[in-house]
């Protein structure tokens, strides 16, 4: 995009449910009628096993006994099949309008498994893409992407393993992919890597990838407005 960079805000939500999030995601979606206002929401959630829409629904028998784990179960309508979600995972919402950036899916999502190697490439992981989708460390994936895109206004999006439990991966075939398995950045590093240590690296790797500018969320007393509590600031 030539010119002036687009303007991107960051909102961190920190530990919050699911359903939640999807709510947050519409209202900020809404604000896109209006003119573009383009959003980066950062968070983690509770333990939760979230299906996509791709291929046939994942069978209820299943998702049930998921239920029984202890963790939540929704279906979206997110591109991919089955994921899991849990503290120690970052996880990344844009609410962006491509019309500022690239009308186009497949470069919105290329760009967003770009940011996420990069991510790595700074704590010295090297990651990459494969035919599958998300990103990955040799066969084991460190970062599931399902992004929803309806008139280039974008939803859902990444997660990256920092330091999740990675049990409850062996609960489900993630991602719908047989074969292949799962990582984090505390695994291939041998070390604890929280999920505020990635994200001033997740917050660099966006910016250069997306050419943007990042700002600061607006005060605690309007972000309340939006989501009935207060939310934490970048720093």
């Amino acid at each position: 995009m030539q010119g002036v960079r687009p303007v991107v805000e960051v909102v961190r939500l920190g530990l919050v449910a699911y359903q939640e999030a999807l709510r947050l995601q519409q209202v900020y979606k809404k604000r896109h009628e209006s003119s573009p206002a383009h959003t980066l929401l950062l968070c983690q959630h509770p333990p939760v096993y979230t299906t996509g829409i791709r291929h046939k629904p994942y069978p209820a028998p299943l998702l049930d006994q998921l239920c029984l784990l202890g963790a939540d179960v929704h279906r979206t309508n997110r591109g991919g099949l089955i994921t899991f979600h849990g503290p120690g995972q970052l996880v990344c919402y844009p609410v962006l309008n491509l019309g500022s950036f690239k009308k186009s899916v497949r470069w919105y999502v290329c760009q967003l498994e770009k940011t996420i190697i990069s991510v790595c490439s700074r704590f010295g992981v090297e990651a990459s893409t494969s035919p599958h989708t998300g990103v990955w460390v040799d066969d084991n994936k460190i970062c599931a992407v399902g992004i929803h895109c309806g008139r280039y206004i974008t939803s859902h999006g990444l997660a990256l393993n920092c330091n999740t439990d990675m049990s409850w991966f062996s609960h489900i075939v993630p991602c719908g992919i047989e074969g292949k398995g799962v990582t984090s950045l505390s695994a291939e590093l041998q070390r604890d890597v929280s999920v505020e240590e990635t994200i001033p690296h997740l917050l660099e790797a966006f910016r250069d990838q997306f050419n943007c500018q990042l700002t600061h969320a607006q005060t605690e007393e309007e972000r309340t407005d939006l989501t009935g509590h207060g939310s934490q600031l970048v720093p």
